[in-house]
C-alpha cells in the first residue's frame, strides 16, 4: 500500500510539473540575459554601471521591446514600447499599481507615510487622497497664484541681474532657483531657508538642501544589491544606505524644524489663517475633529512634495534651451510667438500659457528626447499575469523606460533629433498614450499635471521673453551631451544672456 501511495504521488507530481512547464511555455518570461542560480544578474548588474545604460543596450542589441533581468529573485521587466506600455499601465493598471518595498524608497517615505512611494494599501490610499482633494484641488492651486507670480518675478530680477554684472548664467541654477523657490514658496510660504544671495540667488543653505534633494532623486529606487537581497542591507555594501540617510538628513535639517514651529503655531493659536501648503496639511481633520496627519506623516509629504516638484522641469529647460541655441531658428520661433501672444510691453503670464504652443512644443520635445530619469516609478505586479503573451511574476518590478519611449523609432520619425513642429494643435505636456513618458498615468499617475505643466512652461517662456540667449565661452555647443552615469547634461549650461525688452519694465519689478 506505501508503495502504490509513494507511486500515485510521483504521478501527480509529474502531472503538475508537466502543466506547469506547458504553461511557461506557453506563457514564457519576457527575453532577457541568462541569471545565475539564487542571485540572477545581480554580477552582470554590479559589473555594469549605471545599470540602466546596461538594460537599455541590451535591448537595443537584442532589438526587444520588453526584456526581464531577475535580480536576485526578482524579475524586472523593462520596456520602450507605447502598445506595451498602455498594457501594463492602463489595460492592466489594477495589477500594476503598487510600489516596490525598497531601502531608498521606505527611508525617503519614512517608512511609506506617503502618497507617491508608499506600497498600495490603506495608508497609500489616505494619502492619495488627502494630496489629490485637499492640496492639488483647484481652489488651492487659484489661491496660490500669487505665489507663483512672484516667483516668476524673481526669476526675472535674478537674471536681470546678472546682466547687468558679467551677462554669464548657469541655467542649470537658474532653473533650479525658480523651481526650489517657487515649491518652498508654496509649501512654507517662504523662497529661501537662509538670506539668499544678493542677486536674488540661491544662498548657501539652498545650496545644501538642493544637492541634497538631488541626491536622494539619484539614489531612490537606484538598484542598491539590497533592494533584490533584503538580508544585505546591512552590510550597504554599494553605499546607498549612508548615502540617502545623510541626504534626508540635510533636507529635514532645513525642513522639519520649520513644519515642529508651524504646527505648534497653529496648537498655541499665533496663526489662524491657511497661507500654504503646510498651513493644509496640519488643518486636515479627522471625522472626529482630531488631526488627520501625524507630525511624521507632514514631514514626510513635505519631503516627497518637493522631490516631485524639481527635477522635471529645472532638466526640461536646461534641455530645451541648449537644443535651441544650437539652432538659434528655433529660440527665433519662440520668441515671435511670445511677441504676438504676449507683445513686448508686459510679462508673459500664467493666463498667455494655453496659446504659447511652440513654446509647450519646445518642452515636450525635451521631456521626449532628453527625459530627466531613465525610467518611471517602479510598478510591482500584484498577482501573476500575461501581458502581451509573457508571464509576468507576482512581485515583478515594472519600468517604463522613458528615452526608450520618447525615441522608439516605430512611434517617432527622426527620433533623435530635437524637433518641436512635430507636436501641432492644442500642445499637452502630458501623454496619456505613454508615447513619451513626462507625467504618469493611471492609479499612479501624476496628481500635479497641472501645476507642473504651469512650471515649466512658465520657467522657459519667461526666459525665451525676457532675454536673448547665445553660447558663452564656456560652452561649445557642439559637446553638449548627456552625462555618463545620468540623464541631466554631462556639464551645466553656461550661457551669454542680455536683455530683450525695454529696461523699464525689468525695473517695475525690481
Amino acid at each position: 500500500m506505501t508503495n502504490e501511495l509513494i507511486i500515485l504521488g510521483l504521478a501527480l507530481l509529474t502531472i503538475l510539473l508537466y502543466k506547469w512547464s506547458q504553461r511557461i511555455r506557453k506563457h514564457p518570461l519576457p527575453p532577457g540575459p541568462t541569471a545565475y542560480p539564487i542571485v540572477g544578474c545581480l554580477p552582470q548588474m554590479v559589473r555594469n554601471k549605471p545599470v540602466f545604460r546596461w538594460m537599455y543596450n541590451y535591448m537595443q542589441t537584442f532589438k526587444t521591446e520588453i526584456a526581464c533581468f531577475r535580480l536576485g529573485s526578482v524579475h524586472v521587466i523593462t520596456v520602450t514600447s507605447p502598445q506595451l506600455a498602455r498594457q501594463f499601465l492602463k489595460e492592466n493598471d489594477a495589477v500594476f499599481s503598487s510600489r516596490p518595498e525598497t531601502m531608498s524608497s521606505r527611508l525617503t517615505s519614512n517608512g511609506y507615510l506617503t502618497a507617491v512611494l508608499t506600497p498600495a494599501g490603506d495608508q497609500w490610499q489616505k494619502m492619495k487622497r488627502i494630496v489629490v482633494s485637499e492640496v492639488l484641488k483647484n481652489d488651492v492651486y487659484q489661491s496660490l497664484h500669487a505665489k507663483r507670480c512672484e516667483e516668476a518675478d524673481h526669476l526675472i530680477r535674478y537674471v536681470y541681474n546678472r546682466c547687468q554684472q558679467n551677462g554669464i548664467l548657469s541655467v542649470r541654477e537658474t532653473a533650479q532657483l525658480y523651481c526650489g523657490g517657487l515649491i518652498r514658496k508654496l509649501v512654507f510660504g517662504e523662497r529661501f531657508f537662509g538670506c539668499g544671495m544678493e542677486d536674488g540667488g540661491q544662498g548657501v543653505e539652498e545650496e545644501k538642501h538642493m544637492d541634497a534633494l538631488w541626491t536622494i532623486l539619484l539614489h531612490t529606487y537606484g538598484f542598491a544589491i539590497s533592494d533584490y537581497v533584503p538580508f544585505l542591507e546591512v552590510f550597504d555594501l554599494d553605499g546607498h544606505n549612508k548615502i540617502v540617510t545623510n541626504a534626508l538628513a540635510c533636507m529635514k535639517k532645513y525642513q522639519d524644524p520649520r513644519i515642529d514651529k508651524r504646527v505648534e503655531m497653529w496648537r498655541n493659536g499665533t496663526r489662524d489663517k491657511e497661507d500654504d501648503i503646510l498651513d493644509i496639511l496640519i488643518n486636515l481633520k479627522d471625522s472626529n475633529k482630531d488631526p488627520l496627519l501625524s507630525a511624521q506623516e507632514i514631514k514626510a509629504q513635505v519631503n516627497e512634495i518637493l522631490l516631485a516638484a524639481i527635477d522635471n522641469p529645472a532638466s526640461a529647460v536646461e534641455w530645451a534651451l541648449a537644443e535651441m541655441m544650437i539652432e538659434p531658428s528655433l529660440l527665433d520661433l519662440a520668441s515671435k510667438e511670445l511677441d504676438e501672444v504676449v507683445g513686448r510691453e508686459r510679462l508673459v503670464q500664467e493666463s498667455d500659457l494655453p496659446q504659447l504652443n511652440f513654446i509647450k512644443a519646445c518642452v515636450k520635445e525635451a521631456f521626449r528626447l532628453h527625459p530627466v530619469a531613465p525610467f518611471n516609478l517602479p510598478h510591482v505586479s500584484t498577482v501573476d499575469s500575461v501581458v502581451s503573451g509573457y508571464h509576468i511574476p507576482k512581485g515583478s518590478h515594472v519600468l517604463l523606460s522613458r528615452p526608450g519611449l520618447g525615441r522608439n523609432p516605430k512611434t517617432w520619425d527622426d527620433p533623435l533629433k530635437f524637433k518641436p513642429q512635430r507636436h501641432t494643435g492644442q500642445v499637452l505636456l502630458h501623454d496619456p498614450q505613454l508615447r513619451i513618458l513626462s507625467f504618469s498615468t493611471g492609479l499612479r499617475g501624476c496628481p500635479a499635471i497641472k501645476l507642473g505643466s504651469t512650471m515649466v512652461t512658465m520657467l522657459l517662456a519667461r526666459l525665451v521673453q525676457g532675454f536673448s540667449w547665445t553660447a558663452s565661452s564656456h560652452t561649445s555647443l557642439a559637446h553638449l551631451v548627456q552625462s555618463g552615469s545620468h540623464m541631466l547634461l554631462a556639464q551645466p549650461l553656461i550661457a551669454h544672456v542680455t536683455p530683450r525688452l525695454d529696461s523699464q519694465l525689468y525695473q517695475q519689478i525690481s
